[in-house]
């Protein structure tokens, strides 16, 4: 395997707090079941998928109640929550080799440049798998979500991209620009997304549409960006 390169929020540091991971009561939201990883193979080794930490379940409650102010029946829809170290192991590699698929690769007859190039892709979108208390994978902390959203008939909301695709229109702001009325209602979709989850505290994976994180180094590095003169520290490492 490529060593991917320390990414930006990795290099701040963690004051863990000590709060603990929760159960998310999944009657209050919707879920995709059974779980997107586990139908892949991925073993949790007893753990759950859906638990956050305490704080951060609070704000994603509180968020969902900014989404109902003005669609009542809408829903948050949790695809991911907490991830063991082990389960990112298995997403990374598996990204890897859906990638070798879809391009009717071998791993075996990889240049050393191709095998870097793929690398380079795979953590476009998945932090390193690793059991550094310095550089926690994001969902391995108990502080990040991967969400979109449901209408009241429970149908996902079309946001122009699926979670973990492997590609450009994974970008936030892939359809900002657009002039196509579908494309629009893609963007403000996704606005709305983030306008719910930022009004809760959280702040939006600048890759990633539907990644969300609150408290963790992410989230520090995010914030701090915006208010450099008021920084803020990662409380949640992993667990």
């Amino acid at each position: 395997m490529s060593i991917a390169s320390v990414k930006p929020y990795q290099t701040l540091l963690i004051e863990e707090c000590g709060e603990p991971l929760v159960p998310i009561p999944l009657n209050l939201f919707a879920v995709e079941s059974p779980h997107p990883y586990e139908k892949l193979g991925a073993d949790y080794g007893g753990k759950s998928p859906y638990f956050l930490r305490q704080g951060v379940l609070e704000a994603l409650i509180n968020a969902q109640r900014n989404l109902q102010k003005d669609y009542p029946r809408w829903h948050i829809l949790i695809f991911d929550a907490y991830r063991p170290v082990s389960v990112q192991q298995f997403m990374v590699d598996y990204t890897f080799a859906t990638v070798l698929q879809e391009r009717r690769l071998t791993e075996n007859n990889l240049s050393p440049q191709q095998r870097q190039e793929i690398w380079q892709e795979v953590y476009k979108i998945w932090a390193v798998a690793n059991d550094n208390p310095a550089t926690p994978p994001p969902h391995s902390t108990g502080a990040a979500v991967d969400i979109t959203l449901v209408d009241a008939t429970g149908k996902p909301i079309d946001m122009g991209g699926d979670i973990d695709e492997l590609s450009d229109r994974s970008h936030p702001l892939y359809y900002a620009n657009s002039t196509m009325a579908q494309e629009q209602d893609y963007h403000t979709h996704r606005e709305l997304l983030h306008q719910v989850m930022r009004a809760a505290g959280f702040r939006r994976h600048l890759g990633e549409w539907w990644h969300f994180s609150l408290g963790d180094q992410m989230w520090a590095w995010l914030y701090n960006q915006e208010q450099p003169l008021q920084p803020v520290i990662a409380r949640y490492g992993g667990v």
